[in-house]
């Protein structure tokens, strides 16, 4: 009998082409790529891998809380019809991949932090004196964060690099907790607050 080469080594063709089709998946966004997308933003991510593992992540996530949301499922929907124009906005920033990046990873900490997608510590009452308190639960997120309350006023804030403590950044508020004290700035321009965990 003949030995045809082809049809050897058809198996690891075969294989071959399913290793690379999976890493393909791995490496691209939710959405499918191509020549003509519909935002400059969408080009951005499909040439960018991190972009693209951020996209995917958002994904699972906002299909995770469409499913707990239940009857809000609705409204969840309508938000990220919303935050997707908005992400489409970056491609008028200086730096579009960072717009980007923080885009993506500000709304899976939003989604997450609002559907209990992740183990949470709290709510902690940090006693301002004179200024009142601030209540903070605290959210296993990546970067970590918290959702602060003050005067009926709620805040997310991102964590960031600090020497010590725990330092958390929002819009325009901040909050830097070391020891069961926390340095808190609440609005532009606002004085800082120094307020003392209670519980």
């Amino acid at each position: 009998m003949s030995f045809n080469p082809s049809v050897a080594f058809l198996p690891l063709a075969l294989l071959a082409a399913g290793f690379a089709s999976a890493a393909q998946a791995r490496t691209e966004p939710s959405f499918k790529c191509s020549p003509g997308m519909s935002s400059a933003a969408e080009t951005l991510i499909c040439q960018s891998e991190q972009l693209s593992t951020l996209d995917r992540k958002l994904a699972g996530v906002y299909d995770t809380a469409v499913k707990k949301a239940a009857n809000a499922a609705k409204t969840l929907k309508a938000e990220q019809r919303g935050w997707i124009k908005d992400r489409d906005e970056c491609w008028k920033a200086d730096d579009k991949q960072t717009c980007l990046r923080d885009s993506y990873t500000l709304r899976i900490v939003e989604i997450q932090t609002a559907y209990g997608l992740v183990p949470s510590t709290g709510p902690v009452k940090f006693d301002c004196a004179s200024d009142g308190s601030v209540v903070a639960t605290f959210f296993q997120t990546d970067p970590p964060s918290i959702n602060a309350t003050y005067k009926n006023q709620q805040s997310l804030m991102l964590a960031v690099p600090s020497g010590s403590g725990a330092h958390y950044q929002g819009r325009n508020e901040s909050f830097w907790e070391h020891q069961g004290e926390a340095l808190v700035t609440w609005g532009y321009g606002a004085k800082e607050m120094t307020c003392k965990k209670t519980g």
